[in-house]
């Protein structure tokens, strides 16, 4: 494989957690208590449609300018939350695994849904090491549609084929599948069974 394109949230850093701490924060407002189960299928998606499933969860309906100002506070909220991170929110082996995949002359790449992910990376101190870099703010369709990837793999000036995507959610790992990517899920096997393969962390992980 040239290029690894990395989900950011629950596979590069451990900012997943803060993701949960806001949107179990919303939920609350509309009397619905957002489950480690609930967040699951969370993972991996916008912020526009992460919002959509929960209020459909509590069976509740916004307005347009309503369903507009929660989600913003459900951001604000969230970068509260990832003020004074540093690279200890970095997931174990990443900075070295980063750190070899530079070393061989591979290209790196970014694809999350993240809005946040370049000011994540900025102050986990791994900015540096990525060719690309492909947020929220520069797609227009959220996984599990494969933009985001596809994006990615532009930005590294690679074919997908020649494209290795790391990822802890079944919609990513959808996406990388449909983008014609191998995928390498991170976490628990029996939530990503669609990927090629499973690790649990980058400790001891090989190119």
């Amino acid at each position: 494989m040239k290029g690894y394109i990395f989900d950011l949230d629950g596979v590069l850093v451990d900012t997943a957690k803060y993701h949960y701490i806001a949107w179990k924060t919303i939920a609350k407002e509309f009397n619905f208590e957002l489950t480690p189960q609930h967040n699951e299928q969370l993972k991996g998606i916008g912020r526009e449609v992460s919002l959509h499933q929960i209020l459909q969860w509590a069976g509740k309906t916004l307005s347009e300018t309503d369903f507009t100002d929660t989600a913003l506070r459900k951001n604000k909220l969230y970068l509260e939350q990832i003020s004074s991170i540093d690279s200890s929110e970095l997931l174990p082996g990443v900075l070295n695994f980063l750190q070899l995949l530079k070393a061989h002359h591979k290209k790196i790449a970014l694809g999350s849904a993240s809005r946040n992910a370049r000011l994540v990376l900025e102050r986990t101190g791994i900015l540096p090491l990525f060719d690309a870099i492909v947020d929220g703010t520069m797609v227009s369709k959220a996984k599990p549609n494969p933009e985001v990837f596809l994006k990615a793999a532009e930005g590294l000036r690679l074919p997908p084929a020649d494209c290795c995507v790391f990822e802890d959610a079944p919609a990513g790992v959808q996406a990388a599948k449909s983008a014609g990517m191998k995928v390498i899920g991170v976490g628990n096997p029996e939530v990503l069974k669609a990927a090629d393969t499973v690790i649990p962390n980058f400790l001891n992980m090989k190119i």
